[in-house]
């Protein structure tokens, strides 16, 4: 199978999430994981808080293996939910807004996890970088 996530498609990904947190005065993490699961890229931004470290990959991983938005999946895994306990089988699972699928063909390839914003800044600048994502490809 062709390789979707290079470096260079990595690399603007995380440009584009640098810029877009930039135009809201953020510090932020970011990540990249591939349909695995194994990480492509993470890097943490000037004064991103440190709890963003663990929590940008984690939705990243999460996004990938899921196939669906953290955000999405969190109200999935309430109390009485279809999926509730997920997190308990896979300690990476992160239910928290701010992770998203990457989808080249109808197929996931991976997934972005940004952290360090507040309320929905985070999804902005997934939002931003999925938009870049589909240009590139």
């Amino acid at each position: 199978m062709e390789k979707i996530l290079t470096d260079s498609i990595c690399d603007a990904l995380c440009d584009a999430a640098r810029q877009k947190a930039e135009e809201l005065n953020l510090d932020i993490s970011f990540a990249i994981y591939d349909e695995n699961g194994l990480v492509l890229l993470f890097r943490r931004f000037g004064d991103a808080p440190a709890i963003s470290t663990k929590l940008a990959p984690g939705k990243a991983y999460t996004s990938a293996m899921m196939f669906m938005p953290t955000q999405q999946l969190a109200k999935l895994c309430v109390d009485g939910g279809p999926l509730m306990g997920l997190q308990n089988k896979d300690p990476k699972i992160t239910l928290v807004s701010g992770g998203y699928p990457l989808v080249y063909k109808g197929k996931c390839v991976g997934g972005i996890g940004v952290g360090g914003g507040r309320g929905n800044e985070d999804n902005i600048i997934c939002q931003h970088v999925l938009e870049v994502f589909e240009k590139l490809i």
